[in-house]
């Protein structure tokens, strides 16, 4: 996913349950399919997740500052988020478990690449590689999963998959975070490459191919600008606060990214150009699609572009170690893991419009109360109280999310239903880490100016502290000042990221808030009633 705890994507089950027709493997190759598809997505999901308890450290060792830390998340998830339905529909052309073999062969080699990075430039490019390869075996992990087991056993095999991955994601920044503390941050990407082998030796050994009885052509056209438009995007937003809105580097990418996006939504809507959209936009003639995607994208913006700077908060300000930062969060996949069985149910009792607007209702809440710490405290006292708002949010809000998508278009258009809503939910937290960039960046200059005129530094600390403020709280305070000067100065850094953070919690709030207003809005009482099929 992700770069949130929700590594998985929010309709992930529901791809699996509306997947393709099924070709069931022998009783003998169903466990080693299972291994293959949990052991290739905990891969990626671990992947998505340990990355952000690894930025301060690649800021520390790479010199890096707040872009380069971004793109080293946005690469991947811009690669994930535009080439996640292609891959899909090229698994059911060229054959499931080839593409996914592929997809998992390209993770692996980027995640050498990643792990043996000289500079930050380099990784940045190896995660945009690994992103290509998780295009490929994520959907492929899902579609693999549903082709081999027929109706009566996917249950099963569905909950084994999603209890085995949601332990991983939980436990993988937990993991990460201890090899970065003991190892070095390029541990955490070269984890990758033995469970990769593993996955490949399982794959091409036991699992059975399969692929769809009449493809379609894969719409390779829209998937190249939709790549090209969301990366020119979100580099003119991410250089934005360096270089300032007039900046041709700025305004020139932002510009031509618009124009690429929007001769994307043109072509989607040709059939004449294009037969095979990757995003067919007759779906959102159904209102309640259009109210479940809004809400999407929306909460898991938020999600996605406030938790980006969690870690940094409590690594470089609150004093963290790299471990205890991936456990922060572990409540909240807990509480969501336990949770999950019962947030099913509030569709069946209550339809689907009431947790749709309850759910981002509490998870708004829950981000209001990260805005509150400051420099210090216990966890249980600061954070602990906020991640399991947070959670709870959450939980109330998927499951409910999930059922409103696959009951909003008619049972044959649920696949395609089900990957837009995914894609949808990692575009937001894409362009959410960009836009919310720019705002803790406006946030943390004034109050850091401000904090270092309180301390009495000498001119020339205090400019070069401010030759690095794009580093946020990753600025190397002088060592030349004595150690109450030091720690005077470290805390104004400290204090001024504390405010653009809460700007940005804020800010993610007022997003969560708003997907529960459109839930009120366009999902309607009968929710969980299934769409009637609809023609053009």
């Amino acid at each position: 996913m992700s770069t949130t705890p929700l590594a998985q994507g929010p309709c992930d089950d529901a791809v699996l349950r509306a997947g393709p027709d099924a070709t069931p493997c022998s009783r003998r190759q169903a466990p080693w399919v299972l291994a293959a598809t949990i052991l290739a997505s905990s891969m990626a999901f671990i992947d998505g997740t340990v990355v952000n308890v690894a930025l301060p450290a690649l800021q520390r060792n790479l010199g890096a500052n707040l872009a380069d830390v971004q793109w080293a998340v946005e690469s991947y998830a811009l690669c994930l988020a535009a080439l996640l339905l292609a891959g899909g529909a090229a698994g059911d052309r060229f054959g499931r478990r080839r593409v996914f073999a592929t997809g998992v062969a390209i993770f692996a080699a980027a995640s050498v690449w990643c792990g043996l990075a000289p500079t930050i430039g380099h990784l940045i490019v190896a995660r945009a590689v690994q992103g290509i390869g998780a295009a490929l075996l994520v959907p492929g992990s899902l579609a693999l999963l549903s082709a081999s087991f027929d109706p009566a056993s996917r249950g099963k095999a569905i909950g084994t998959w999603s209890g085995a991955t949601a332990m991983t994601a939980a436990l993988g920044p937990v993991a990460g975070g201890w090899l970065i503390d003991h190892l070095s941050w390029r541990a955490a990407f070269l984890i990758n490459v033995p469970l990769a082998a593993a996955v490949l030796v399982i794959t091409l050994w036991r699992v059975p191919e399969s692929r769809a009885p009449s493809p379609g052509a894969i719409d390779w056209t829209g998937s190249g600008l939709a790549t090209l438009g969301l990366g020119a995007l979100v580099y003119g937003l991410i250089e934005f606060p360096m270089l300032g809105g007039r900046h041709p580097l700025v305004w020139g990418p932002i510009a031509s990214g618009l124009a690429m996006l929007a001769m994307f939504v043109w072509l989607e809507a040709n059939p004449r150009r294009n037969v095979s959209p990757i995003l067919p936009l007759a779906l959102f003639r159904s209102d309640r699609f259009v109210g479940a995607n809004l809400l999407t994208f929306l909460l898991y913006a938020a999600l996605g572009g406030g938790l980006f700077f969690f870690p940094l908060n409590l690594i470089q300000v609150q004093g963290y170690s790299t471990t205890a930062a991936g456990a922060a969060l572990l409540p909240f996949i807990l509480l969501m893991f336990v949770m999950s069985g019962w947030a099913g149910g509030l569709v069946d009792k209550y339809g689907a419009r009431r947790p749709l607007v309850a759910g981002p209702l509490v998870a708004a809440v829950g981000f209001a109360m990260f805005a509150v710490p400051g420099i210090g405290g216990s966890y249980w006292l600061t954070w602990f109280p906020a991640v399991l708002v947070l959670g709870l949010g959450m939980s109330i809000s998927v499951a409910p999310l999930t059922t409103t998508v696959m009951n909003a278009v008619p049972p044959g258009a649920t696949g395609a239903a089900s990957g837009i809503n995914n894609a949808a939910s990692r575009v937001a937290g894409l362009l959410a880490i960009a836009v919310l960039g720019i705002i803790l960046v406006a946030a943390f200059q004034p109050v850091l100016i401000r904090g270092l005129a309180a301390t009495g530094a000498p001119q020339e600390v205090v400019q070069a502290i401010l030759v690095q403020r794009h580093k946020l709280a990753a600025i190397d305070i002088p060592t030349q000042v004595d150690p109450t000067l030091q720690a005077a100065l470290r805390h104004a850094v400290g204090e001024a990221f504390v405010a653009g953070f809460r700007w940005v919690m804020g800010l993610s709030a007022l997003l969560a808030a708003a997907g529960g207003l459109c839930a009120w809005i366009f999902v309607h009482d009968d929710g969980n009633a299934p769409a009637p099929a609809r023609h053009p």
